[in-house]
């Protein structure tokens, strides 16, 4: 019997991190790395680096529903960046680096809409999500070597330093939603 997935596309910074750490995410089947949010058609990495295409780095992602709802999915998605810094996520800075969710349903966006409610009241961070939430239009896949970046470059410098970290953090406060062997 075939699976309802759901198509979720988030940008958090670095697509490199943020693969990195659904890949890991009961209910998850696939995280494809790539651009969303821009007016160039087929843009490659160094066009989206220039700033000049309106992209952001994105994780598109398939997951069950009846594993995974796209409210924990958020949760998560909360946890492995800061949504208070607009157009920057650590050294990474541009908007290409934005906080968003890019909502392929009204039921998406009103899930959003009260996840990013949630997060402020609980006041997790000392600032306001400033989280974009747009409507889905396109989305691009990026170069295949952008694509399982950091599992087949675990000693990379900047993976070392930024991946590996928040994929440990992930891994430690969603232990009990990780995949098995991981």
């Amino acid at each position: 019997m075939e699976k309802n997935l759901e198509t979720a596309t988030l940008a958090a910074g670095c697509f490199w991190c943020v693969e990195a750490v659904f890949d890991d995410l009961q209910g998850v089947t696939d995280v494809v790395s790539g651009y969303s949010g821009g007016h160039t058609e087929n843009p490659t990495y160094r066009e989206v680096c220039s700033e000049t295409t309106g992209h952001a780095e994105v994780v598109q992602i398939q997951f069950d529903p009846e594993v995974l709802s796209y409210a924990d999915l958020l949760r998560v998605f909360f946890s492995v960046h800061d949504p208070t810094t607009l157009n920057r996520q650590g050294n990474d800075v541009g908007s290409s680096y934005r906080s968003a969710i890019f909502y392929h349903s009204d039921e998406q966006r009103k899930t959003a809409e009260e996840i990013i409610k949630e997060v402020n009241e609980a006041k997790i961070y000392d600032n306001r999500i400033v989280t974009e939430v747009t409507e889905f239009t396109n989305f691009y896949p990026a170069e295949d070597y952008h694509q399982e970046y950091f599992a087949n470059n675990p000693n990379q410098p900047y993976c070392a330093a930024v991946v590996a970290p928040k994929v440990a953090k992930f891994r430690k406060n969603f232990i009990d939603r990780l995949k098995s062997g991981k």
